[in-house]
C-alpha cells in the first residue's frame, strides 16, 4: 500500500510504501514549487521503469548480451481514451531474433498488463479512531 501526506511547501507531497519515501510536487505555474515530478508524470514513469526492468531481467534469464536499455514513454490523456506511446532502444551484441524476444518481453511488463485491464476505483474504509 502507498500512503501520501502533505509535506512542507504549497503542494509538495511525500509518499511511501513503508520502505521507500519519495516526493511529488506540481509546476510553479500551477502554484507548486516544482521540486519533484508531478503525479501525472508518475504514470508514464512507472511504465518506462517497468519496461526497462522487464527487458533487462529477460535478457539476464536467457543469457542475452544486452548492454543498455532506454525506454521513452509519452502519455496522451484524451477525453475518451488514455494512450501510452513508448519506444525501447536496445544496445548490445545480440541477434535479430534475440532483439525480437526482448521487445516482446517489454510488452509483458506488469505495469503494462495492469494498465491494459479495466480499472475500478474503490474507497477504503476510514480507519477507526
Amino acid at each position: 500500500m502507498v500512503t501520501s501526506s502533505s509535506a512542507p511547501g504549497a503542494y509538495r507531497t511525500q509518499f511511501t510504501d513503508g520502505k521507500h519515501t519519495e516526493f511529488c510536487d506540481i509546476p510553479a505555474e500551477s502554484g507548486g514549487q516544482d521540486e519533484a515530478m508531478c503525479p501525472m508524470d508518475l504514470l508514464p514513469s512507472a511504465l518506462a521503469c517497468c519496461v526497462n526492468i522487464t527487458v533487462r531481467m529477460y535478457a539476464d534469464r536467457h543469457g542475452i548480451p544486452l548492454g543498455a536499455v532506454r525506454t521513452k514513454v509519452e502519455l496522451e490523456r484524451g477525453k475518451e481514451q488514455t494512450v501510452f506511446r513508448y519506444s525501447v532502444e536496445l544496445e548490445g551484441d545480440f541477434t535479430d531474433e534475440q532483439r525480437e524476444k526482448l521487445l516482446y518481453a517489454a510488452k509483458a511488463c506488469p505495469v503494462r498488463r495492469a494498465l491494459s485491464k479495466p480499472i475500478l476505483f474503490e474507497d477504503l474504509p476510514e480507519p477507526a479512531e
